[in-house]
């Protein structure tokens, strides 16, 4: 996607340095956080300066793939196995995360010499970034239809090509169909507590130039029940075999008012994140991350200096889950690589993968 008139991605590999986009620093800041060594890829997947699904993907995929090329001769699978547990770790949910790390492990460990599995691990993790690249310009293909002339689309979060290698999932087709002449507005929800949709969507469709607006997560509401909403499409984490999504808090709620306006709500993923081996969204592990993201916020003061401040009072404590789960049946349609399927057990076996994604190798 374009910065500036500039393409970027969001993590590449250089030599056996992972570089990221640092999104703890947008939208004030453009900057690339430079990973040395698989604990520092592990550190950045953990502290969110990398974040979304497809892009926690690509970097456990590349990490994998550093950790190949830093490990010694001498004991080297073992290293390696151990580089890619400690990837596998750094978040629970995002099922993209599992099968990047899983994908290029594979393939470095169906090689019997040191050299060999180095040179199959960055091949399968460049492969991986590709594939997730092309997938998510696929879902834009898949997705644009469903934007008419004006269209009016509220998301939820990040899901645009900060939030994988490139293009994004439920903001590719409001990209697509931008790039064709329709117009579309966005609702951009906030996203708290840690404001995904006000610094990172909204900086995203500001670089596109599509019309949106920043509103409160529980203004949405107000504005599907006056009609100003035509439909809905947010992202995944991870999609179980039964159509489940799990995604940022806040999603169910989304999904449910519109339910009640009657007002379509998709899921845009590309097919890495079905977990075909989580059998509803009861199964899927939801972190929660610390109050401190609830009781404090940061941002840049009127000076350009950066501040963390705290906006509850002293002592407060909090409860901060990361995701939760819409229900299969307030969902209209998932929008994947392969096409737009029902969120049925039918429509995801349909086009879930199989292979290396349903488990680490032994």
């Amino acid at each position: 996607m374009r910065v500036h008139g500039q393409h970027l991605r969001t993590v590449t590999l250089e030599g056996s340095v992972v570089v990221l986009i640092d999104q703890t620093l947008l939208p004030h800041q453009l900057a690339f956080c430079r990973c040395a060594t698989p604990a520092d890829t592990a550190r950045a997947i953990r502290d969110m300066t990398v974040r979304g699904a497809g892009a926690i993907g690509a970097t456990g995929a590349l990490g994998v793939a550093q950790a190949a090329l830093l490990a010694p001769d001498s004991g080297y699978f073992d290293q390696l196995r151990a580089d890619a547990a400690v990837l596998r770790a750094t978040r629970p949910t995002a099922q993209n995360l599992f099968a990047g790390v899983d994908t290029v492990l594979h393939a470095a460990l169906a090689e019997t010499t040191p050299d060999r599995s180095r040179a199959a691990a960055v091949a399968a993790a460049q492969a991986f970034a590709d594939d997730d690249a092309a997938c998510c310009a696929a879902i834009g293909a898949h997705g644009a239809p469903l934007i008419g002339e004006r269209a009016r689309v509220s998301t939820h979060c990040n899901a645009g090509w900060l939030a994988f290698v490139d293009w994004g999932s439920a903001l590719s087709p409001i990209y697509a169909a931008a790039r064709a002449g329709r117009r579309p507005f966005v609702w951009v929800d906030e996203t708290r507590p840690r404001g995904q949709g006000a610094s990172l969507t909204a900086w995203e469709l500001a670089q596109e130039g599509v019309e949106h607006a920043i509103i409160a997560d529980n203004a949405t509401g107000h504005y599907m029940a006056r009609g100003e909403i035509d439909l809905v499409i947010v992202g995944a984490d991870r999609i179980a075999a039964n159509g489940d999504v799990a995604n940022k808090i806040g999603t169910y709620s989304s999904a449910v008012v519109a339910a009640r306006h009657g007002i379509p709500f998709y899921v845009a993923a590309p097919t890495t994140t079905i977990d075909p081996a989580t059998p509803t969204g009861a199964d899927i592990p939801i972190e929660e991350r610390s109050a401190d993201e609830l009781l404090w916020t940061q941002g840049v003061d009127a000076d350009g200096v950066w501040r963390r401040v705290r906006t509850t009072p002293a002592g407060a404590t909090g409860r901060n889950p990361a995701f939760d789960v819409t229900p299969a049946s307030l969902i209209a349609g998932i929008i994947t690589e392969r096409g737009i399927v029902p969120a049925t057990a039918a429509g995801i076996a349909s086009v879930a993968r199989r292979g290396p994604s349903a488990g680490p190798p032994a």
